[in-house]
């Protein structure tokens, strides 16, 4: 089967396509898209930035990509938009105009990324309503420094853009079914409802599941894997649930970081916060949250976080469903406790209890699109002075995502003061003995552990210990 898109109007069709070739490939190769560059391959630059677009009724709903790790078959029956389609007239739309005219541009290699990125935030992609510094945190300049690409962002008004013969166009372009190929020998499937991805896998138990390809896109695009057989659950449309209650959130395995982030901010803002430093926006308009658990990395930024305030995962196959504890899941290094056929169907987060004291912190070389060197989440609940209850998780401090059980035996029964925080700093020292690699020595990790559980404590007190802080006060 072809995967077709729509690109400025016309119909894309590519008859048996590699289901691990980038869009990013096939704009500068047959499609002559040259000004999509390729900077990193791996999705941390941003100089490969296109919006494509899904319908939602007679809108679409744009968001920012990252070309580079975005395969094929991802946008199956959607709409792509790259910067040469915004002077497809022959002329410079607004914000082109603009930056050619303050010097946001030297070697221009970035530019095209900028231009993209700022230009979904104009007409309202996804993440729109993000200051511009967050909305171009994903892209990155060697030559010209931020500051007049700043003020472009900020001088151009929002567009309006009438996107309704886009729609219209998008209605019958993938069609009712689920799409499936075959390429040298791999298959590839899209399917369009839970049921048949439940259908998929029963067959095809040990095929890889793909929601936003921003970590196994680097499988192919760096580590150069071959991918037998591959699901893109990017199109089940009952998966994208966000439901919100009285008691917390549950999130489908196919909703996006930035679609979630606006309702985990509202469970707790420390929640929102870590959500907003997850990648670029490219990379949270992909990444899914239930991704994010699903390929169980020790350093993933949001699994620390959602145990620490008691999720709970649900799976699902052809044999039913079943739900477990959220760091039940995690068994070792590369495995979890998921059985061939089975999916993460959803993520659900309880809402904090009014009164518990919830603090999420990560720690990374540099603020913005990095991984984590050390994330810890703690949720205590106090009453008269004394710790009743603990809940502390961290990342990239062994090799899953786990629950510091010594440290919360050493918070539980205890006074809230800064005795009781001491001890428990000492008591990580019994929870983990961390690797040393390229994003900090054990030594570090530990400290830095301990150091999080002070910075709870000095937030409690009201005491700024960070910028973020000094803001908040």
């Amino acid at each position: 089967m072809a995967v077709r898109f729509l690109l400025d109007g016309e119909v894309v069709e590519l008859a048996q396509p590699d289901p691990t070739g980038t869009l990013l490939e096939t704009l500068r190769g047959p499609l002559r898209r040259t000004g999509t560059k390729e900077g990193c391959a791996e999705g941390d630059c941003g100089a490969c930035t296109v919006l494509v677009g899904e319908a939602g009724g007679r809108k679409v709903q744009w968001r920012a990509v990252n070309a580079c790790i975005q395969f094929l078959p991802m946008v199956h029956g959607k709409a792509v938009m790259t910067v040469e389609s915004l002077s497809a007239d022959g002329g410079l739309n607004p914000l082109q105009v603009c930056m050619a005219a303050n010097g946001s541009s030297q070697c221009g290699f970035c530019t095209p990324g900028f231009v993209m990125s700022l230009h979904g935030r104009a007409i309202g992609a996804l993440g729109s309503e993000l200051p511009v510094a967050d909305a171009i945190a994903g892209n990155l300049c060697r030559c010209t420094g931020y500051g007049p690409i700043l003020e472009a962002g900020e001088a151009v008004p929002r567009l309006t853009q009438d996107d309704g013969a886009v729609a219209a166009a998008l209605a019958g372009l993938a069609g009712g079914c689920m799409a499936a190929g075959t390429f040298e020998e791999r298959q590839w499937f899209v399917p369009r409802s839970s049921s048949e991805l439940v259908e998929v896998l029963a067959v095809h138990p040990q095929a890889r599941i793909v929601a936003g390809a921003t970590d196994v896109g680097l499988w192919v695009t760096k580590g150069l894997r071959d991918l037998d057989a591959l699901v893109f659950i990017g199109d089940v449309a009952d998966l994208k649930a966000i439901e919100e209650t009285a008691d917390g959130v549950r999130l489908g395995a196919g909703v996006r970081y930035a679609e979630a982030h606006e309702a985990l901010a509202r469970l707790h803002p420390d929640l929102g916060e870590l959500v907003r430093r997850i990648g670029g926006l490219q990379v949270r308009s992909s990444a899914t949250v239930c991704g994010n658990i699903a390929n169980g990395s020790p350093i993933g930024d949001g699994p620390p976080a959602l145990i620490a305030l008691g999720a709970e995962l649900t799976l699902r196959s052809a044999a039913g469903q079943r739900t477990m504890p959220l760091e039940a899941y995690f068994l070792d290094y590369g495995k979890q406790d998921r059985r061939p056929g089975e999916f993460v169907e959803s993520v659900f987060i309880p809402r904090p209890e009014t009164g518990s004291q919830v603090h999420i912190s990560k720690l990374s070389r540099r603020f913005d699109s990095d991984i984590s060197a050390v994330l810890g989440a703690f949720a205590l609940k106090v009453e008269a002075g004394t710790i009743i209850a603990a809940r502390v998780a961290f990342g990239g401090m062994a090799a899953i995502p786990r629950r510091a059980v010594e440290c919360e035996a050493a918070l539980v029964g205890q006074p809230f003061g800064e005795a009781t925080i001491v001890a428990a700093g000492e008591a990580l020292k019994s929870d983990f003995s961390p690797l040393t690699d390229v994003r900090g020595t054990a030594a570090y990790r530990i400290e830095a552990a301990a150091a999080l559980l002070w910075r709870l404590w000095h937030r409690e007190q009201g005491v700024a210990v960070s910028v973020l802080d000094v803001e908040a006060c």
